[in-house]
């Protein structure tokens, strides 16, 4: 099937005289006949669904849809992007570990690592998207165990060589771990590149409209557990939660990662999305490449009106000729990059904030990736937690703004934009 097919038609199939939309399976628990049969659920002995705190087969059905675009072996969905980044790090790590991480990454996902995953006793090394080869083999400890990237950073607009960090990852043993929000599936698919686990803020594009939270986790099936089975102990020996199941063992390359994170985060920590939210992820989904299509369109051309503003110090938007990543944006994203456009505007935060209150067309939101165009000053809120010195780390100027386009004309979004600087 051709890319838009996939995005309409996969997942769900519809047999004769069966609903033509995803049902909806708004059921906390389900029925069965025997104890036996519920226990085999319990042994992971056979597939089925118990409860929704683990599993719901709407949700699977649309995790399949994502599976398929991103062209991996399983993939789950979580409850928001935010989930999703640390199931997909909590899988392999644990107290006494290390992680490589990007410095251009999420506001959000900085913190979960800095903050929050640090008091579980996780140690981060934060390097930067253009460190040498040499710098990232030196970050890289006996007790690391992953790599973590986005395709293209919010709000940086940095673009990953993901190959590159792949490599890196591979020589170490350890899997690549890629945000692909931005991007998504339709411009960038990490594991034609080596990444081997993909997660997503489908709040995002995937979405599309602002109406429903979610993330989702994705697994190339390609990392080799088995081969390095002292790192990754919880794939590789029995799990006594579960009758001393092995993971790696019982379901190989293909379906490990994710029947794990099922079975034990998912379980633990809930954070299941809800088969409503996942209903209307579906649909966002089967419009997704028509949508993001005119998303890059409309962040081309503003960012190539900006770039000759006089009121504009910087304009990052890798599908500029001029631009830092234009060189790595033709190889890993040849058909458009994203919605999402960063500047600089000239006079710092006080400027930028004075221009943001002008704009009409745009709304002032925490939120990007959208059929509506919004904005926000980063350093003000999404990254307000970090230091003057993590923020020009993460690529976040006092004076950036990132804008969101969406799907309005272009043209009015620009007599916005040149509006709203007139004011300045």
């Amino acid at each position: 099937m051709g890319y838009g097919t996939k995005c309409v038609q996969s997942g769900y199939v519809p047999g004769d005289g069966e609903p033509r939309q995803l049902p909806i399976i708004q059921s906390t628990t389900f029925k069965y006949d025997t104890s036996e049969h519920m226990g085999r659920l319990f042994d992971l002995e056979e597939q089925g669904y118990f409860y929704s705190r683990l599993q719901n087969p709407t949700n699977d059905i649309v995790a399949a849809k994502i599976a398929t675009l991103e062209g991996g072996t399983a993939a789950m969905l979580t409850a928001s992007g935010q989930a999703a980044t640390f199931f997909a790090v909590f899988n392999v790590a644990g107290s006494g570990d290390h992680v490589i991480s990007s410095s251009a990454i999420y506001g959000g996902s900085y913190n979960l690592f800095s903050v929050t995953m640090k008091r579980m006793g996780i140690d981060f090394t934060f390097v930067s998207p253009d460190a040498t080869d040499e710098e990232l083999d030196a970050a890289f400890r006996p007790n690391t165990k992953a790599v973590f990237g986005e395709t293209i950073a919010n709000p940086s607009l940095t673009v990953l060589d993901i190959e590159r960090f792949a490599a890196a990852a591979h020589r170490h043993g350890v899997p690549l771990i890629i945000d692909n929000t931005f991007a998504t599936p339709v411009n960038c698919r990490p594991f034609e590149w080596g990444a081997d686990i993909v997660v997503h803020s489908t709040t995002k594009y995937m979405d599309g409209h602002g109406s429903t939270v979610g993330g989702a986790v994705v697994d190339a099936g390609q990392f080799d557990w088995m081969a390095h089975r002292d790192k990754f102990p919880g794939l590789t020996t029995p799990d006594e939660s579960y009758h001393g199941v092995v993971y790696a063992q019982k379901f190989g390359k293909e379906g490990a990662f994710i029947t794990k994170a099922t079975a034990q985060l998912m379980r633990d920590f809930g954070s299941i999305q809800a088969p409503q939210n996942a209903f209307l992820l579906n649909l966002g989904l089967e419009s997704l490449h028509v949508r993001v299509q005119r998303h890059c369109e409309n962040a081309m051309a503003v960012a190539e009106h900006l770039s000759h503003h006089p009121k504009i110090e910087k304009v990052n938007y890798c599908g500029l000729p001029g631009d830092k990543y234009h060189a790595l944006a033709e190889k890993y994203l040849p058909n458009g990059s994203c919605g999402v456009v960063s500047f600089e505007v000239r006079g710092g935060r006080t400027a930028a904030e004075r221009f943001m209150r002008e704009l009409k067309v745009a709304f002032i939101e925490t939120h990007v990736a959208d059929a509506h165009t919004c904005c926000l000053h980063p350093a003000s809120t999404t990254h307000r937690q970090m230091s003057d010195d993590e923020l020009l780390a993460a690529g976040v100027s006092p004076g950036l703004v990132r804008y969101s386009c969406g799907l309005e004309d272009a043209e009015d979004l620009i007599a916005d934009l040149d509006a709203a600087l007139g004011k300045i």
